[in-house]
């Protein structure tokens, strides 16, 4: 890799602008969906576990392929791959745009998270080549801090267009903005690679892919079919065999893509549990409250966007306010105490009722903001600071890898959750079978009945159904964040011992910027997130 760009060439602010505008794409598509779901629910029919797989099929296929897109930029060229990636989500964008089908969406999200699986470690790891080393910090914070606009920016985006146009605008936005990028790719970035990398592991790879398709599979069929079901069996068993062979494989690898022997290191195992309980949490609850907000409450597409920035903007505060706060009394205090109050707020917002309002929503999820925004930067830059310097680069893609396979876990296991208790909690005494069949699909299947049929009745017995199992989701993210929260502060280091390394430079393979493109987290991959 070029250690900086070569002289004052402005061009490489055009280009810088250009990756920012990528990131960007990629930060709000991760909250743009959500605020669709309903939407696309009552367009397309889907029920709950089909809405679980339109958000979850993007987030599987981005776990699974971070780590060899990575290793395949380091060998064949990190411009060319970033722009395979940026054209590979321009067409599983595309694709979404034209799909007239649940099938057809679930095929155009896995398409954009292969895209996404190739940008994201690659996009900061061409920033040394344009910048020199006293540039490249305020580089890879620009292009960070635009992953962090998209944050809040994709509800309110989501909703304008889904208000003025047909749903499949939503993925719309994404193309001139990848066309963008792959022409700033091909004009602008010059190309650099490392031959000593790694070979693609394909078979870990398989492996990765496999055992989280499966699991995910099995925990989202399993309210409908019911956890004795021969298929949810079969399909749990075979991801505990593969993701088992995967451990297996990468412990015996002489340089793996995934070293698991990271987590014997206490700051690392659980800075990273936090870091991905937290993942789970947020995924979970930006997969329920749009549904609350629209089918519940009766907001418009927009409106829910906007209510959901309450949530937004404590987290962004909040995670830009965390540092000078670690400074003053620790990262464990900071953590332990960021996750009590992600608990609290999610046990208050537990007490939710059909008639308690948007105001109650407000207060519970600027707290849940706070909460999240205080726990998730010290929990990642502990984590980092934890390693070994000469093992920063396979740390922290390990990390990414992690928090990526709870927030899919969250979405998963906390809408399967609210499934259940949805078709468990519903009336449908007096309705014909096939009726009651799909009313128990989703909330917004029952209101479309309702509406229909003119059953004042059952309107409100899905609303109630709906809040009981949203209240239980709740509940579940406060018990864990407050287990979490007592683990920090049992296990994490108080303070780092002399000689222990701190976080890599941002400018530094394995380094971390401000926010993570594809996940919520506010910590961005390493400019190289391998070894």
């Amino acid at each position: 890799m070029n250690s900086g760009a070569a002289g004052p060439d402005p061009r490489r602010w055009w280009a810088l602008g250009a990756l920012v505008a990528s990131m960007l794409t990629l930060g709000f598509d991760t909250t743009i969906l959500n605020v669709a779901l309903p939407t696309m629910a009552e367009r397309l029919g889907a029920d709950t576990g089909q809405q679980q797989w339109m958000a979850d099929a993007y987030v599987v296929v981005f776990a699974a392929l971070m780590l060899p897109a990575g290793l395949l930029g380091d060998r064949f060229g990190r411009r060319r791959m970033l722009i395979a990636g940026l054209g590979v989500f321009f067409a599983g964008s595309l694709l979404g745009t034209l799909a007239q089908d649940v099938g057809a969406v679930i095929a155009a999200r896995t398409v954009m998270g292969v895209g996404a699986a190739l940008v994201t470690p690659l996009a900061l790891s061409v920033l040394p080549s344009l910048f020199t080393p006293g540039e490249r910090t305020k580089a890879v914070g620009i292009v960070s801090a635009g992953s962090t606009l998209g944050l809040p920016l994709g509800p309110i985006i989501g909703g304008w267009l889904l208000d003025h146009f047909w749903w499949g605008s939503v993925f719309l936005i994404n193309l001139p903005m990848a066309a963008i990028g792959i022409a700033a790719c091909v004009f602008l970035l010059p190309e650099t690679r490392d031959p000593a990398s790694p070979a693609v592991d394909t078979v870990s790879t398989a492996l990765t892919a496999g055992g989280l398709g499966a699991l995910i599979y099995a925990i989202i069929e399993a309210p409908a079919r019911g956890w004795g079901d021969p298929l949810v069996l079969v399909t749990g068993a075979a991801a505990v065999v593969l993701i088992t062979a995967l451990v297996l494989r990468e412990r015996r690898a002489a340089r793996p893509m995934l070293d698991m022997s990271l987590l014997a290191q206490r700051g690392f195992l659980f800075n990273t549990l936090a870091a991905t309980l937290l993942m789970f949490v947020l995924s979970g609850l930006l997969f329920v409250l749009p549904q609350y907000l629209q089918a519940v409450l009766g907001h418009d597409a927009l409106g829910t966007g906007v209510r959901l920035l309450p949530m937004m903007g404590g987290l962004i505060i909040a995670a830009r306010a965390a540092q000078p706060v670690v400074a003053r009394f620790g990262a464990r205090a900071v953590v332990s105490a960021g996750l009590v109050v992600l608990a609290f707020a999610a046990l208050l917002g537990s007490r939710t009722t059909t008639g308690s309002g948007y105001g109650f929503t407000a207060l519970w999820l600027s707290i849940v903001g706070f909460g999240f925004g205080f726990s998730i930067v010290p929990a990642m830059s502990g984590a980092l600071g934890a390693l070994p310097a000469d093992r920063a680069g396979s740390g922290s893609g390990l990390l990414m890898t992690l928090r990526q396979v709870g927030g899919a876990i969250g979405i998963a296991l906390l809408g399967s959750l609210l499934a259940s208790a949805f078709r468990d909690r519903l009336d449908v005494t007096g309705l014909p079978a096939p009726a009651a069949r799909t009313a128990g699909e989703s909330v917004v299947a029952a209101q479309v009945i309702a509406g229909k049929a003119h059953l004042g009745d059952l309107a409100a017995s899905a609303d109630a159904a709906y809040v009981h199992g949203m209240d239980l989701v709740l509940l579940v993210c406060g018990i864990a964040a407050l287990v979490s929260a007592l683990l920090a502060a049992a296990f994490l280091p108080t303070a780092p011992h002399p000689g222990e390394p701190t976080a890599p430079d941002p400018g530094e393979p394995g380094a971390t910027g401000a926010a993570g493109p594809g996940s919520p987290g506010l910590v961005a991959p390493g400019t190289d997130a391998r070894q």
